[in-house]
């Protein structure tokens, strides 16, 4: 009988008719934008103004993060490709795209795929594919390491055996390369020393540099990623593998081996031996990756879009467990924002999450960092605290005065686009700190949202601030824990404040005008065994309104500048939306300020 491997215990499954699943949120996850495709203003994203960016790869290392990624100029599996290197202090603010691995034109007598007859007989440059990107060997050194890999139609396989081999060189602690090598040639595809343009690393004259790549070969676990696009039988690999595995230890010493579309094995061995690959049921998921991860509290997570639908990638969610058994399936992130430009194969959603690979570092705050495309253009991280929760059990009583600029805002789930940015600010003073959503993205938004205790009755208090009354928009809403809304009031762009309500007709009823520059205090009395909620501004009661949706409790505040978001949905096709217009192009910014806020049950 095969041995019985992981599972997922919980009952809760996601609904991908929206972008967060109706699934409860990790509490107080983090989530920036780190590079945001530009075509019009190459200058203002990459450089080049290539808009099909995707496999980021994480690493923290000396007090930094390293992230890797991979770039073509408009579509999937269609060269030219070059992987970029960005890094971070913080994790927040991240440094101009550096060009890691670049472009490879290679001799088309040498390829010996199936589809020779589909190259361009004039000009073959690669793409890259990378399924691991760092490795910190014992040494100290940091390793970087991507594939060039053959794609003679969009409708090829850059993975497929026939790729030319695996480059590497060394980062070093300033921010420089040394030089590149191939640190493993598929030789069975007839790729060698003799036809290839970078040497191979026993020829580097950095001894230590030899003894890191050959520690990083030692490595099954390590190299057992590269198998897919490697596919030889000269036995360098222990198993057969599978697509994007990811792996993490058991407390007794067995390695966890997990891979695309639900597929598991175990380790005894570290790696030299294996169990049955086995599809887990339990497990539901389909083309993107999953990241398993032991997290720093002792606890396992597995992430991964749990969906059936291949081309919607949503929401990104977490379950936890001991290694073997997972349960509570929460979001960690629910955004899906619109996608700019077209391309070929380019997912709708939150692609191919990737976490920090055991022995690549652990960032001193010891929460999980994860990595992940949007739409398969746009570069994202996620800071998840641990340990993992998905509610709340104090009252909210909030300022932001203790809390550092870019560092993490306890409790508040933050969506941080590069255009769109939510941040800690000294305003109105060093000592009296606010929160500040700004806004200059013609098609996304920033957005804070405050988890707090499920109540039937609550009060919802803070304190508010536009820069501006003409244009921009601030929404503040409260939700349940599916993420039903059943109240909202607006800050809108024509300067009045407006509340939507039940007898509203769908639309927005103008309650009065507002000022810029000028501090309000707003109260929301939300009463969800009514079904109505009180408006209080300035401490003057302004009415008391219907819900436009029926909740049985509420335990969410939202903060958004912008409409809330439907599209792209199940039914939106991957191949056929245009490019947005004038998306390269930001708009007048827009700047709302948040000073405090109180939630309490009554």
């Amino acid at each position: 009988m095969a041995r019985k491997l992981i599972k997922y215990t919980g009952n809760e499954h996601a609904n991908i008719d929206y972008h967060h699943g109706q699934l409860k949120k990790v509490v107080g996850v983090q989530s920036y934008q780190v590079l945001r495709a530009n075509r019009s203003h190459p200058e203002l994203s990459d450089g080049y103004g290539w808009t099909y960016n995707h496999a980021p790869m994480l690493a923290y290392w000396r007090g930094k993060f390293y992230l890797e990624y991979l770039s073509n100029p408009v579509s999937e599996h269609t060269p030219p490709g070059q992987t970029l290197l960005v890094t971070s202090d913080n994790g927040v603010n991240w440094s101009k795209p550096k060009v890691v691995f670049p472009t490879y034109s290679f001799p088309i007598k040498y390829y010996q795929g199936s589809e020779k007859e589909k190259l361009n007989k004039e000009s073959n440059f690669s793409v890259m594919h990378q399924r691991m990107g760092f490795y910190v060997a014992s040494n100290g050194k940091l390793l970087v390491l991507a594939f060039y890999g053959i794609c003679p139609s969009p409708h090829s396989s850059p993975n497929d055996g026939s790729g030319i081999g695996r480059v590497v060189r060394e980062v070093y602690e300033g921010g420089s390369f040394g030089p590149i090598y191939f640190i493993r040639y598929n030789r069975h595809a007839g790729w060698n020393e003799e036809n290839t343009e970078y040497p191979y690393y026993k020829e580097a004259k950095d001894g230590s540099f030899i003894e890191a790549c050959e520690d990083l070969l030692s490595n099954k676990l390590a190299t057992l990623q590269w198998w897919e696009e490697d596919r030889s039988n000269d036995g360098f690999y222990t198993i057969k593998g599978e697509k994007a595995f990811s792996y993490y230890h058991l407390p007794n010493g067995e390695v966890v081996g997990l891979w695309k579309r639900s597929l598991v094995a175990v380790s005894a061995d570290e790696g030299e031996s294996w169990s049955e690959i086995q599809k887990v049921p339990s497990l539901e998921m389909e083309g993107a990756k999953v990241w398993g991860q032991k997290i720093s509290d002792g606890s396992y997570v597995l992430i991964y879009n749990p969906s059936r639908n291949n081309c919607h990638r949503w929401p990104l969610a977490i379950i936890s467990g001991d290694g073997l058994n997972f349960d509570n399936l929460l979001t960690v992130v629910g955004e899906v924002a619109p996608r700019k430009y077209r391309g070929y194969s380019k997912d709708f959603g939150l692609n191919y999450v990737r976490g920090i690979v055991e022995g690549n570092g652990q960032p001193p705050d010891g929460d999980l960092w994860v990595t992940y495309s949007m739409n398969k253009e746009d570069i994202w991280v996620s800071r998840v605290p641990v340990p993992i929760r998905g509610h709340i059990s104090e009252d909210v009583n909030d300022n932001f005065n203790d809390i550092s600029i870019n560092g993490p805002v306890t409790n508040w789930n933050i969506y941080s686009p590069k255009w769109a940015e939510v941040s800690v600010v000294e305003i109105p003073s060093t000592k009296n700190k606010s929160l500040k959503l700004s806004d200059k993205d013609p098609y996304d938004y920033a957005k804070a949202e405050r988890i707090f205790p499920e109540s039937k009755r609550v009060s919802i208090s803070m304190k508010v601030l536009a820069k501006q009354t003409d244009y921009g928009q601030l929404q503040i809403e409260t939700a349940d824990s599916k993420g039903i809304v059943p109240a909202r009031i607006v800050f809108d762009s024509d300067g009045y404040l407006k509340v939507k309500h039940g007898n509203t007709s769908g639309g927005l009823k103008d309650i009065r005008r507002y000022e810029d520059n000028k501090w309000y205090e707003i109260e929301l009395m939300v009463d969800s065994i009514n079904h109505e909620f009180t408006l209080r501004l300035d401490n003057e009661e302004i009415n008391t309104y219907s819900f436009f949706n029926s909740v049985t409790a509420v335990e969410r505040l939202t903060l958004r500048t912008g409409n809330i978001r439907k599209k792209p949905d199940v039914d939106t096709v991957r191949n056929e939306q245009n490019d947005l217009p004038d998306s390269g192009e930001p708009v007048k910014k827009a700047i709302y300020l948040i000073n405090f806020v109180k939630v309490k049950k009554v």
